[in-house]
């Protein structure tokens, strides 16, 4: 099975290891599974998740795959990457959710990109654990970086941590 190359994916390790590329309103928090009018996960091992605030909050890892231990004859074949992550809103507010995923050169110039979102979570509706995941190939020679971001907002601009909650994060390499 390839290995998780994202560090602290599910926020056991509070913010380590994630870069604060946006940080509106409260800034990013971890919060313990399910948290107030949240919904139960489906992997009973993770037991935290960020949960973002009233404005947009995003954050992100920049994977060195060199330093990672892949070659730069294997990443030249151009192994499928996958990258996946799982959101949730809470059962009284809406909010939004988005990831964008880039496979990078030497230079960390784009060589594919992959977005998701912003998607809107109605508490109106199901506002349980949604999985996204997309595998890149065929995008050529020259990856040596994967940029991995996420996050979003809520939509009653609540004081407080009512935006989209997310972990389980991975990027994974099949070399």
């Amino acid at each position: 099975m390839a290995r998780n190359l994202l560090k602290n994916p599910n926020g056991d390790e509070q913010l380590d290891s994630w870069e604060l590329t946006e940080n509106g309103g409260n800034l990013w928090k971890v919060e313990d599974m399910p948290g107030d009018c949240g919904h139960d996960f489906y992997n009973e091992e993770v037991t935290k998740y960020f949960v973002t605030s009233f404005e947009l909050c995003l954050k992100r890892q920049v994977i060195n795959l060199l330093e990672e231990g892949y070659s730069p004859d294997q990443l030249d074949a151009q192994p499928p990457v996958t990258v996946e992550d799982w959101f949730s809103g809470r059962t009284d507010c809406g909010c939004t959710y988005q990831m964008t995923a880039c496979l990078l050169d030497e230079n960390q110039e784009v060589l594919q990109e992959y977005n998701h979102g912003p998607e809107t979570l109605d508490p109106e509706a199901d506002c349980s654990w949604k999985q996204v995941s997309h595998t890149f190939s065929d995008y050529g020679p020259g990856m040596r970086f994967i940029s991995f971001e996420h996050g979003g907002n809520d939509t009653s601009y609540w004081n407080g941590w009512y935006g989209v909650r997310v972990t389980g994060s991975s990027v994974t390499l099949q070399a």
